[in-house]
């Protein structure tokens, strides 16, 4: 019997003002996956989230989530945007930046409630910023920053979790760190994110989403240099870091 489908995508197409970004794109990720997705600048990665989001309606085709419309699953899904609208210098708490994930569960009058409160610090704790709850968010470090915007994802309880680049501009050991987390949080949620460091992630997911002339899954352990050739156009250097070869049993 085969795993249900978290997002899956039926002769999709999409496209700005008239040129097309997506064509035909026919992919299913299952529920509980680790996906990276990759390719060349433009080739429709953020579109593919906003897609998935609700954000964004299909030109032709159909995308579910969870066999749903995007709006009917809203609430089934944490986004972390590449680039998230906060000012670095209003003055707020990484637990009031993590309670802005019970937006649209707590009610529209009256204010927080203690359970969005304990909520979004349960969330913190869980990334490790238990400790860091009340503290200023300007004063975090990039990669607390980070924590906490998946924080605040996870304050809305979701099943699955969507991240656009969410490791830009972070060191590699912070970057090291977060992958881990999240492989941590895959136990229990579906997770997809947008990264152009295949190489690092490689050994931290399952799946590997390639967004080009052609939109495909691969198994980790299937991307090789002819794989990335292939989507980039050019010869292009893969490091690997794929841990999971030896566990399944495959040669790298």
């Amino acid at each position: 019997m085969s795993t249900p489908a978290a997002i899956a995508c039926q002769d999709l197409s999409f496209g700005y003002d008239g040129v097309p970004v997506l064509q035909n794109v026919d992919i299913s990720i299952p529920e509980g996956d680790f996906v990276c997705v990759v390719g060349p600048n433009g080739s429709g990665k953020t579109t593919l989230l906003k897609l998935a989001l609700g954000l964004l309606r299909p030109t032709s085709g159909r995308i579910a989530v969870f066999d749903e419309t995007p709006a009917r699953s809203r609430q089934r899904i944490g986004y972390v945007p590449q680039h998230p609208r906060l000012d670095p210098l209003f003055p707020i708490s990484a637990v009031e930046v993590a309670m802005m994930g019970r937006l649209g569960r707590a009610p529209s009058l009256g204010g927080w409630r203690r359970d969005d409160r304990d909520r979004a610090r349960e969330a913190l704790a869980e990334v490790g910023l238990g400790d860091r709850a009340d503290s200023h968010y300007a004063a975090l470090s990039g990669g607390q920053k980070q924590r906490v915007l998946i924080a605040r994802a996870l304050a809305s309880d979701p099943d699955l979790l969507l991240l656009d680049e969410p490791t830009a501009g972070l060191d590699a050991h912070v970057e090291e760190g977060f992958y881990r987390l999240l492989e941590q949080l895959n136990h229990r949620l579906t997770i997809v994110l947008v990264s152009h460091d295949l190489g690092f992630v490689s050994g931290f997911v399952k799946s590997v989403v390639c967004v080009g002339r052609e939109v495909l899954v691969h198994p980790t352990s299937e991307i090789n240099g002819q794989v990335i050739a292939d989507l980039y156009g050019s010869d292009m250097r893969l490091v690997r870091h794929d841990h999971r070869c030896a566990e399944e049993g495959h040669q790298c």
